[in-house]
């Protein structure tokens, strides 16, 4: 069952950017592109081939492949079934966090690896903006530990502990999500923080880490970005939604409406909201870790 879900989520998580861009169309009036584009997009270019430069090495090429790796072993940590994980210890909460800060660690690699200034420039402000985004996630994380008195993910989001958060202290669960989504946001590298869509040179921060990668690679990369919205998404989901007393198809059906859910999020967030400028990002990312804290705080009294 569990693996049957991680497969699920897998095979769903190019549509969570679709639905967001969906939205986004139209509550702008938009025609925009249909749901399944990253879809199309996948299987273009995973038909054409990689282009390499010169200057770089053989880190640049494991790029793709830890990316990718790293996603979906926090995806295997995540208990995607409401109850418990594929990979279970007590502590793997760190794990969890961790193991995506690799993924972002070898993009970092993989932009100073060209040696291009311009992607030097992106690598530097996805490192700074990152460093900001982890604090406010061991926030909310050990939020949810105090919570639920476990140490693991399965036991905060699989436990009845959760539940009886939600009737006991639930204002400071409603915290922790709405920190979490804004938290999701910049990690996601998603309007208000950056703009997936834009290639102005000055405004560029996740986007401008992938310049040189083509090809499959490039497909690997996207599917991973879109992997790692959907694994955060249903943490979210979880958190938001306790289905461990419900049967194994209604935890998957309320996990496809989390992730639904939050797909449209995103897109009412960036058609409501303009790309915040460099300055203003820090202050955005300590406002939802302040969420995060708060609710912490909370618990603790």
């Amino acid at each position: 069952m569990r693996a049957a879900t991680l497969v699920f989520v897998m095979l769903l998580a190019p549509l969570i950017p679709g639905i967001a861009s969906r939205t986004r169309s139209i509550l702008t009036a938009r025609r925009g592109a249909p749901v399944w584009q990253l879809y199309s997009d996948l299987w273009k270019l995973s038909r054409r081939g990689s282009v390499y430069s010169r200057t770089t090495t053989v880190v640049f090429r494991l790029v793709p492949i830890v990316l990718m790796a790293s996603v979906v072993i926090a995806a295997s940590i995540l208990p995607l079934d409401g109850r418990s994980a594929m990979l279970r210890f007590p502590g793997d909460v760190v794990a969890f966090a961790y193991v995506l800060a690799l993924g972002r660690f070898v993009l970092v690699l993989g932009a100073l690896d060209t040696g291009s200034s311009f992607e030097g420039m992106g690598a530097s402000r996805e490192v700074t903006f990152a460093a900001l985004v982890e604090f406010g996630f061991f926030i909310a994380l050990a939020s949810l530990s105090v919570a639920t008195r476990e140490l693991s993910l399965s036991g905060m989001l699989g436990s009845p502990a959760l539940a009886d958060t939600w009737s006991s202290s639930a204002p400071a669960l409603i915290m922790i999500v709405a920190g979490l989504f804004v938290l999701l946001l910049a990690e996601c590298s998603r309007s208000p923080v950056d703009d997936p869509t834009t290639h102005l040179e000055l405004t560029m921060i996740h986007e401008v880490i992938v310049l040189d990668h083509s090809g499959p690679d490039l497909a690997m990369i996207l599917y991973a970005n879109a992997l790692k919205l959907s694994v955060i998404g249903a943490l979210l989901a979880r958190v938001a939604m306790p289905t461990m007393e419900l049967s194994y198809a209604m935890r998957v059906g309320v996990l496809a409406v989390g992730l639904f859910a939050v797909g449209v999020g995103i897109g009412v967030v960036e058609s409501a909201m303009a790309r915040l400028r460099l300055p203003k990002v820090p202050l955005y990312i300590a406002g939802g870790s302040a969420l995060s804290a708060f609710a912490l705080i909370l618990l603790l009294q």
